[in-house]
């Protein structure tokens, strides 16, 4: 590897790969205890969702679509998170869970990643609705069948955990690369799910745009950032 791809990798990924290497040195496996629970929860319920007596006792507790009553969606979103989509292979969400959510969970904390995962999630259950009402006539609008797509999975929380751990440690490249493959995946495959992962990015950066706005009026926007050697990782908690 040349000089400048080093220097390139250093500054892309250093500090984020000091911390979870230094976690996992100290800790192993102990240091993402909510994400082994997260990759436990979903294998149970692909385990369940697919036996005979399993598929509906899932569906009542994590299954959202956009035709549910409001107050239903809310209260099932968060498991939704946990509920792998039938239509796709389940190793694929326990990858993302376990890759994703373990580097966020050393880098933020669990309180912060839970947090960060259900925003996503909501943002794009949300969107769902908002997206149906519009009518597909609307760039950002949905046909009225989408209303009664099952709407489960992992992938709104990994993307948006995925573009703030990126903003966090600076590796603005990889989290600009995250939001340009959402952007292909819509307008290669323009369906619900593509467009609930640019709801889940869009929220995320409107997360950042505030706590960049409170932090420059905390210390007039000259204070420590991710990847300068007076930043320290956040606590865990």
């Amino acid at each position: 590897m040349s000089g400048a791809l080093k220097g390139f990798a250093r500054r892309e990924w250093g500090s984020l790969f000091l911390t979870v290497r230094g976690a996992l040195a100290a800790r192993g496996w102990r240091a993402v205890p909510m994400t082994l629970a997260a990759v436990c929860l979903t294998s149970l319920f692909q385990l369940v969702q697919n036996q005979d007596w399993g598929y509906r006792p899932v569906q009542a507790v994590g299954s959202v679509r956009a035709e549910d009553p409001l107050w239903l969606a809310l209260l099932r979103t968060p498991l939704s998170l946990f509920v792998p989509a039938l239509d796709l292979p389940v190793w694929g969400a326990l990858a993302q869970i376990l890759l994703v959510f373990g580097i966020a969970e050393i880098c933020l904390g669990r309180r912060r990643t839970l947090a960060l995962a259900y925003l996503a999630t909501l943002a794009g259950t949300l969107y769902a609705r908002i997206g149906v009402a519009l009518g597909p006539d609307v760039p950002l609008g949905l046909p009225a069948s989408d209303a009664r797509v099952v709407d489960t999975g992992p992938s709104a929380a990994v993307v948006g955990l995925a573009v703030y751990v990126c903003w966090r440690h600076r590796a603005r490249w990889t989290g600009g690369l995250v939001i340009l493959a959402m952007v292909v995946e819509v307008m290669v495959k323009n369906n619900l799910a593509g467009k609930e992962h640019l709801a889940a990015i869009a929220a995320v950066l409107l997360l950042v745009g505030f706590l960049r706005w409170r932090e420059r009026g905390q210390d007039g926007g000259v204070g420590p950032r991710p990847g300068t050697r007076s930043w320290k990782p956040p606590i865990r908690s």
